[in-house]
């Protein structure tokens, strides 16, 4: 039990971290093409869905208790849904860059720089959530697969959203200061998600999958369309591949 809270700690520093480097990297190579921001936002797309079915939803339909099938299925539904339906009061990551054709009622009259934070800020929600319940397959394959996923995703995510930050006016200082709120709001999504598991056991597999649901539903929605809004598509294709075979390898490389 100790040694799973050293874990927990350590992962839950690293993924809070993940972002603030991601976040000084991007002040240092700025004015990235957006080629390569969105081979890199592909690469974190093909991250974050390796993370999701391999670390979540596959050890909830493999959990050896009844129904864990069942559960699985409406856990990952239930977990788009709720994405979905918290994703209607904050501006998608594509509207940011000018690309999106949804009209979101409840924007009128608050700032762009509010509405980017509320925005990247409810997508480490689900993501720090994720990394919490992961504890809950009790290996610890899946629980790096996850965390380390979700670690490894997040400075190429925090390295695309420092232009937009700049362009509308932010100052360095400040947007440090913005990252570090971003990482701290993952922070204490892990800690909430631990805490859900240890409390619903229960429940394991229906929880498993709706991290995996959130996790699945942000790929689609936001990040997959994002980096096919400015004619790079094969490019970020492959990059999509690329970083779901990685994980793929270093979930067998791992012990």
């Amino acid at each position: 039990m100790n040694n799973y809270l050293v874990l927990l700690a350590i992962i839950t520093f690293s993924i809070g971290i993940s972002t603030v480097i991601g976040a000084v990297a991007g002040l240092l190579v700025r004015n990235l093409p957006h080629k390569f921001h969105d081979i890199m936002l592909g690469s974190a797309s093909g991250i974050m869905l390796a993370a999701a079915i391999l670390g979540l939803i596959k050890p909830a339909a493999e959990t050896p208790v009844g129904g864990a099938l069942l559960m699985t299925v409406c856990g990952v539904f239930c977990g788009a849904f709720i994405v979905s339906v918290l994703d209607r009061i904050t501006p998608h990551l594509h509207r940011l860059a000018g690309m999106d054709h949804e009209k979101h009622s409840r924007n009128t009259g608050v700032t762009k720089t509010l509405l980017f934070i509320a925005a990247i800020a409810l997508h480490k929600i689900p993501e720090g959530l994720a990394a919490g319940v992961s504890f809950g397959t009790g290996t610890l394959n899946d629980i790096l697969t996850v965390a380390g996923s979700i670690t490894l995703q997040n400075i190429p995510e925090a390295m695309v959203i420092i232009a937009p930050l700049l362009t509308i006016g932010v100052t360095m200082k400040r947007t440090i200061a913005i990252s570090s709120a971003i990482g701290a709001t993952s922070m204490c999504a892990t800690l909430c998600g631990y805490a859900l598991v240890s409390i619903f056991s229960g429940a394991l597999p229906f929880i498993l999958a709706l991290a995996g649901g959130t996790m699945l539903y942000v790929v689609s929605d936001e990040m997959i369309p994002e980096t096919h809004s400015h004619g790079f598509e094969k490019e970020s294709t492959f990059a999509l591949i690329a970083g779901f075979m990685l994980i793929l390898v270093l979930q067998h490389i791992l012990p």
